[in-house]
Order: C-alpha cells, then sequence, then structure tokens
C-alpha cells in the first residue's frame, strides 16, 4: 500500500510517499502566493522521484494550516496528530514533541502509540517562531545558515526582556548601538525564543523523551538554548521539517486499511 502525506505549512509545502513503513520519496516547495499549484508540484516531483504515476497512489491525507485545500487529499489531520504520528514512528520513546515553524510554535505531550495526550499553541507572534531569527539575522547582517552557530561562540548571556517581536527587535537595536558582540546578541535572541516556548510547553507537561521538528530544527543556537532551558537533551529527528508529512501518511495507511 502507497500512501502520501501533504503538510501545508505556511511557508513550505512538505510532500512524503510512504510503502509499508519505508519513505520513497520526500519533497518541498515554497508555499508562496499559490499553495495548492506549490502542492501540486512538489507532489508530481514526489511522484517521479519515487518512479510511480498518481493512480498508484492509494490514498493522500492532508495536514498543516492549509489541509482544507490541499489537491488530492482526501482525508486530513490536525497539525498535532501528525507530528505526534510521524516523530514516534522515528523516535519510538518521545513523549513530548516541539514543533516551531516560520509563524508558530507546539508542544504536543503523546503516548506510547503516538496519540496525542495533550496540546498547546503559543500565540501568533513572531517573538515566539523562526521568522524573529531571520529578522534579526538580516539586521545583523549575518546569513540565516550561520546565526544558529554563531550563537554557540557566545561567552556572556544577556537576558531580553521585551515579549513582543517589534519590542525585541527594538532591543536588539539598542544592543547593537552598545557595541555587543554580535554571538551575544545572537545567543540572547535564541535565549529569548526558547524562554517562549519552554513557557508553553510547561504548561503541557514535560515527559520524556523531547524532540523538536520544524525549519527551526536545522538552528544549532536555537536547540543548544532549548535545550537549557528545558534542562534536558532534545533529540532532533533526521529530517525534521517532513514529520508532519510522514505522520499525515502513517494516518492514511492505517485509515485506508
Amino acid at each position: 500500500m502507497i500512501t502520501a502525506g501533504i503538510d501545508m505549512g505556511a511557508k513550505f509545502i512538505k510532500v512524503l510517499l510512504l510503502k509499508d513503513g519505508e519513505i520513497l520519496a520526500r519533497t518541498q516547495e515554497q508555499a508562496g502566493f499559490e499553495p495548492q499549484e506549490a502542492a501540486q508540484r512538489a507532489f508530481a516531483r514526489a511522484v517521479s522521484e519515487a518512479g510511480l504515476t498518481e493512480k498508484e497512489i492509494d490514498l493522500v491525507c492532508a495536514t498543516g494550516a492549509g489541509r482544507k485545500v490541499a489537491p488530492y487529499a482526501k482525508d486530513s489531520i490536525t497539525e498535532v496528530s501528525a507530528a505526534a504520528r510521524g516523530v514516534v514512528h522515528l523516535h519510538p520513546s518521545v513523549r513530548t514533541i516541539i514543533d516551531v515553524g516560520a509563524e508558530e510554535g507546539r508542544a504536543v505531550k503523546c503516548n506510547a502509540q503516538g496519540k496525542v495526550e495533550d496540546f498547546a499553541i503559543n500565540e501568533k507572534c513572531a517573538a515566539g517562531a523562526g521568522s524573529f531569527t531571520e529578522t534579526v539575522a538580516r539586521a545583523l547582517e549575518v546569513p540565516l545558515e550561520e546565526f544558529g552557530q554563531l550563537s554557540l561562540k557566545s561567552t556572556k548571556s544577556i537576558p531580553m526582556n521585551a515579549q513582543c517581536a517589534v519590542f525585541a527587535e527594538s532591543e536588539v537595536v539598542s544592543l547593537m548601538h552598545a557595541k555587543t558582540p554580535t554571538a551575544d546578541i545572537a545567543r540572547a535572541v535564541h535565549d529569548a525564543i526558547a524562554s517562549r516556548i519552554v513557557s508553553m510547553v510547561r504548561r503541557v507537561g514535560i515527559n520524556k523523551d523531547v524532540a523538536l521538528i520544524g525549519g527551526v530544527s536545522y538552528n544549532p543556537g536555537f536547540v543548544d538554548s532549548l535545550s537549557r532551558g528545558l534542562e534536558t537533551p532534545v533529540i532532533v529527528p533526521e529530517n525534521p521539517e517532513y514529520a508532519g508529512a510522514l505522520g499525515a501518511a502513517i494516518i492514511a495507511r492505517e485509515r485506508n486499511k
């Protein structure tokens, strides 16, 4: 049986094909202004890379913010359910999942079967999501790919009091004018984002093991800040941005049976 999961994210569309538990292909496209067309391109590319035809896909399940308009999908599930099933499939020991994307963050508590027991979502504020790091990296004229590594070089912890991205950005500018080392500013930004996420996670409770997914998972500075904030190591699965699409494909297989 071959199933597909489509994750209609705010910034990227992810598609994953699954056959009897084996991943056949995974692709992504920027959502842009036409997410449906982006999903169609990503789906077509995944099918091609797997050496299949669209008719060979038994069922497509969608997740993500735009799941209701996902092409080809006959079923849909919430982001939290998809994340739980996808991560537990990859790391059976995980019981707490943190998903931080461009626009928002989520915390999910699940059981050994990947069933959601509780979850929380942070307010839609960039200060608790990946887009804030992009904004600050541009202000500091540091490539985003280097921003996370830069914060690991910091030798000093600088608290940021702002709880809103607009005010936090002003605080960053003040630090720049005060000649604060760029590495220390980078760490302060990651610590501030992690602090908001940690507060959200504590609302659902922290059960080990803890995993981080979403695009921010590739940022080592944020992973470090989050691990320190939670006082426990954080697991980052391989290809963490596809966890939701994987969960959708798994649930599609189960429902099709």
